[in-house]
């Protein structure tokens, strides 16, 4: 079967490339304005697919080109299809009309929703016209959908993508956000539609797939998706209150400055930043510190059989994965025309075509990490509402030490080690951490009110106190744990039956301390071959040193919690 792939050697359609290639069934033709780079692209292809280079620009005569090369499928991985001018579907009409079936990865609202236009000519043909295999609509209603399963109905859905900041954004994507950047928006507020500023608007999360490291706590502003439109595919969504979609690209500088150029269409100085894409598009490619990962949430609120409800999806993607996620849309779809599974003929947004388990296949073969949070019970002790359904993995004595209600007391042994350095016993002394020694008996006190939990550990004779909390706005997500005026805001994460601990950000009387005076935090807990809970702790400071190390066993002492 042979696809076209239009604009084949760019940020999505390289991409989608590499996810066919292994087909030995297809032929793709890898299609754009240089033939160089289509060679180029053809040439590091791994896989049995068969691979064509040709050159194709969209204002040339497509009926011929199409007649020629024949393909059965033609996807648009070009864009910005923002900017498409006055006959915006002139490559999708000349693919139905040559017996093509036609798929995009647009995640323009208007391009998207416009695609019915085609819907006689694609009917006509047998063929269908599936617009937005994206990010948006495609995934984020697959992930509406799933969350919706037993809700009587929907009435709030957020939505946002945080691509890494070595994601590579291409030209043509920061050409569409500069086209709509400070303008108006539809969005749902209260039932009502309103107008909200593009790259102004904004909201804060901090997405973590269950059990997994999270992403550092992210601003998001309102991007146009076609989600936005209300596209079909999403069930009932007759309720619904409030929608939002938005995007967090990174680092948080660069995102606050692109917000602030915003403000120039908003108050009419320009018509749009389309003069500045070149200067937005060698910014995000020069600056990019930050970790290299990215993510997206999707969430719902709405009512089920047990009354109000509210579920989140996460997904996190480790270093070059998460740019794939827009082109998996497309190559399911592209293989299950191979496979003889047509969709519907018939032109339409691409919302509903793949499901969230089609999605999720995809994702195990990459980098790729997602899960869904549920509202936590009332009575849930403080580390399972941190991790979630990831709770469960725990070994059974892990989640009995953190199953604190009231007060319990448990006992154990340690070996204890301390930096030997001066600025080292300074810091130590101002925490209260404990002198060094081995075999050292350990008692830790627990404490538990409205969600606070209070561990005093004495070691030996010398005891020290802290405060752990879970965080709130940029600390949202984490355990805050604090010792007098110094507080962590720690990640939890489970791998391998292990309890982790990370430090995400740190503070010292109220003030955030940049990344090099951040305190190094190596923790885990586990169960040893005797079935007790075991810890190992190791703290450490740059300038400073090891802080530090403590590690040993605990057993409780007091009856335990029902």
């Amino acid at each position: 079967m042979k696809v076209l792939i239009v604009g084949g050697y760019g940020t999505f359609g390289a991409r989608l490339a590499r996810l066919l290639a292994r087909d030995g069934r297809l032929t793709l033709i890898i299609a754009g304005r240089s033939l160089k780079r289509a060679q180029a692209l053809c040439d590091r292809l791994d896989g049995a697919a068969e691979r064509i280079p040709c050159v194709l620009d969209r204002s040339a005569d497509l009926s011929a080109f199409l007649m020629r090369e024949r393909p059965q499928v033609v996807v648009d991985a070009a864009g910005p299809f923002q900017t498409y001018g006055d006959d915006p579907y002139r490559l999708a009409r000349a693919a139905l009309s040559a017996g093509a079936d036609y798929l995009d990865l647009a995640d323009a609202a208007d391009f998207v929703a416009g695609v019915a236009e085609l819907d006689p000519l694609a009917r006509e043909k047998g063929r269908c016209a599936l617009s937005g295999l994206s990010t948006f609509p495609a995934l984020s209603s697959a992930v509406v959908a799933a969350l919706a399963t037993g809700l009587d109905r929907i009435t709030a859905i957020r939505a946002g993508v945080a691509p890494s900041p070595r994601a590579g954004v291409g030209a043509n994507v920061v050409r569409a956000i500069a086209s709509y950047a400070g303008k108006p928006l539809p969005v749902l507020r209260g039932g009502e539609r309103v107008q909200r500023p593009a790259i102004i608007d904004s909201l804060r999360r901090t997405i973590a797939a269950p059990g997994g490291l999270p992403l550092q706590n992210t601003l998001f502003t309102l991007a146009e998706t076609p989600d936005l439109k209300l596209a079909p595919g999403w069930e009932r969504t007759e309720d619904l209150q409030d929608l939002w979609t938005g995007a967090g690209p990174r680092p948080e500088l660069l995102h606050r400055m692109l917000s602030g150029l915003a403000w120039l269409p908003r108050w009419r100085l320009l018509p749009d930043l389309i003069p500045l894409a070149e200067v937005l598009h060698w910014g995000s490619r020069t600056f990019t510190w930050g970790e290299h990962r990215g993510g997206m949430f999707v969430e719902v609120e709405g009512e089920g059989p047990a009354g109000p409800a509210r579920r989140a999806w996460h997904l996190v993607a480790e270093g070059d994965d998460g740019p794939f996620i827009p082109s998996i849309g497309a190559a399911v779809v592209i293989r299950a025309l191979a496979d003889g599974r047509r969709p519907q003929p018939g032109a339409r947004s691409a919302a509903g075509a793949v499901s969230l388990a089609d999605y999720e296949a995809a994702f195990a073969q990459l980098h790729i990490r997602t899960g869904v949070w549920d509202a936590p019970a009332a009575d849930w002790p403080l580390y399972r509402r941190a991790l979630g359904p990831a709770w469960e993995t725990l070994p059974e004595p892990v989640r009995r030490m953190h199953t604190v209600r009231g007060e319990r007391l448990v006992r154990g042994r340690a070996e204890v080690e301390r930096g030997g350095g001066l600025l080292s016993r300074l810091i130590g002394a101002i925490m209260g951490m404990p002198r060094a020694g081995a075999d050292v008996p350990v008692e830790v006190r627990f404490t538990e009110a409205d969600g606070i939990e209070v561990w005093r550990r004495t070691f030996a004779d010398q005891s020290f106190s802290s405060r752990q909390s879970l965080g709130r706005g940029r600390s949202e997500g984490l355990v805050v744990e604090r010792f007098g005026a110094i507080g962590i805001a720690m990640a939890v994460t489970v791998e391998d039956g292990r309890l982790n601990l990370h430090i995400r950000r740190a503070t010292f009387l109220g003030v955030p301390l940049p990344g090099f005076l951040r305190p190094r935090l190596e923790t885990f807990e586990t169960v040893d071959a005797r079935g007790r809970f075991v810890f190992d702790d190791r703290v450490s400071m740059p300038l400073a040193g090891l802080i530090v190390h403590y590690r040993g066993w605990l057993t409780p002492v007091e009856p335990e919690p029902d």
